[in-house]
Order: structure tokens, then sequence, then C-alpha cells
């Protein structure tokens, strides 16, 4: 879970997090909440994050692992940021492979291709090495992490996007399972196409040199948080190229060298594929 504040239910905490919480129920994006939060607090976002996990929790869903978001470093320069940041996922995020994403679902939904690890063991130590992540992956998968944003017009600065779950909507995996022995993840190129047209590409360098970096990256945050990654946990290893707008009635698909394949739909309104 995101790291404790001193005073996580303050006024300002609670109320950033209401804004968060009734736009999602409404369906309508609130203004963005940095305003509401002590200017450039990183520790008070990922405060007002756990407190909306753990709403959600509270309703029934499971926490299955992390995504890491802001691996790209031109995205890294917009925001200001020199680190990636993590949201938690929860089992009622998880869209079948080919499935379909009902209209309405998200308010403003945009897609982007990644590795997806499944861990093996558990990795507690808060100074991680690659040899260590590496024993720890169970298998890598073809992912789809199709990204929302409470806030309107995707207007978000560190602060908002943190607090905000790091932007997380929906997440979609391959079927078929890859050892690590069998794909050198850095070296890795995916195409994303919209409807049979190319909208995005990319390779395993791209996410922050390798996406077995940003996993490292993200075990040791965790574990000197004291809330590590565990086995059997799914990792979102950030995006390999630029995201698109899912549109009603677009249909994606991702293909990664070494990994597969992954697809999904957009619902028109109205339609339940």
């Amino acid at each position: 879970m995101p790291p404790r504040s001193t005073d996580p239910l303050s006024p300002e905490t609670r109320k950033a997090a209401d804004a968060l919480w009734d736009a999602e129920r409404a369906g309508t994006p609130c203004p963005p909440v940095r305003d509401q939060l002590p200017v450039g607090d990183v520790g008070a976002a990922y405060a007002v994050q756990r407190v909306n996990v753990e709403r959600r929790l509270a309703q029934g869903p499971r926490l299955v692992g992390r995504k890491i978001g802001l691996t790209s470093p031109a995205v890294q320069r917009q925001l200001g940021v020199d680190q990636p940041d993590f949201g938690a996922l929860l089992s009622d995020m998880a869209v079948p492979d080919g499935g379909s994403v009902p209209h309405g679902r998200l308010l403003q939904p945009k897609i982007e291709a990644e590795v997806a690890l499944v861990l093996a063991a558990d990795l507690p130590h808060p100074q991680m090495t690659l040899a260590d992540v590496i024993r720890a992956v169970d298998f890598a998968l073809p992912a789809l992490e199709i990204v929302d944003s409470r806030i309107a017009d995707w207007d978000i600065t560190l602060v908002d996007t943190v607090a905000d779950n790091a932007s997380s909507g929906l997440f979609v995996l391959g079927g078929t399972p890859v050892p690590l022995t069998s794909v050198d993840l850095r070296a890795v190129t995916m195409t994303m196409t919209r409807d049979g047209e190319e909208v995005s590409t990319g390779t395993g360098a791209d996410c922050l040199d390798g996406p077995l970096n940003a996993a490292m990256w993200l075990a040791s945050t965790l574990a000197a948080m004291g809330d590590p990654l565990r086995a059997g946990d799914i990792v979102l290893t950030g995006a390999l190229g630029p995201m698109a707008v899912a549109l009603p009635g677009s249909r994606f698909e991702a293909a990664i060298t070494g990994l597969g394949s992954v697809r999904v739909g957009f619902a028109k309104e109205g339609s339940e594929s």
C-alpha cells in the first residue's frame, strides 16, 4: 500500500480523497486536487491514494499487485520529477485478454502497452539488486494498461496523479507466461494498433532502461516503506511507448517480441462489446 503519512486523515487529505472518490462514483471528473494539499507534498498525495484504495478494498476486491508510472524520461521532465511513481492494482481492475470495457466504466481512458511481471517470491529488502528481482520473477506477460484520470482534462501534476492512484484504470494481461530465461526484456520491441492502425511503438529500453530496472525501483521503494511486494503480485512495469486515447468502439492489440500479444476493446454507448 502507499506510504502512511503522519496524519493520513487530516482535513486536507480527506477533502482531496473525497473529491476523487466522488468524481469516480458520479462519472464526472473533478478539478485538480493539488491545491488542497501542501505544495509538492508527494507523501500527502500517497496518503490520499491510501484512503481511496482502502475504501475500494472495503467493498470486496483484493490487492493483486502494483503499477509503475512515469517511467518515461520525457514524461518525468514534463512533470518535473526524477523518479517513477506507483499505484495499487485491485482484482476488479482486471479485464480478460480479448475482452471489452463497458461504455462509461471509465471517465477519460487512454491505453498503453507494457511488460507485466508475476512474482514467485517476496521482495522484502529496501536495497534490492537486479539479481534479487530476477530470482523472484515467476514469468512475464504482455499487458495493456488502461489509464484513467478522475481529474478533468488530465490536468495533472505529480501530486495529482499520485493521489489518483497513479492514474490507474484497468489492465489486461496476455495469457501465455514466458520465463525470463527465454526473453531479454530490455531488447523487446512493441507495436500497438487501434483498429489495425499503428498508434504506438517502443522498446523495453524505453521503460526506465528496462522493465526489470523499473521493478527493482518499485521493490526497493515499497520495502523501504514497510509494505514489500509479495509472491503472486502482478507488477505492471511501465509503458513501452506513447499512450493512445481509447475511443468507444475501438479495439487495441499490442504485440511484444518474445512475449506475444494482448488485446482489448471498448464498447460503444448502448453496446456490450
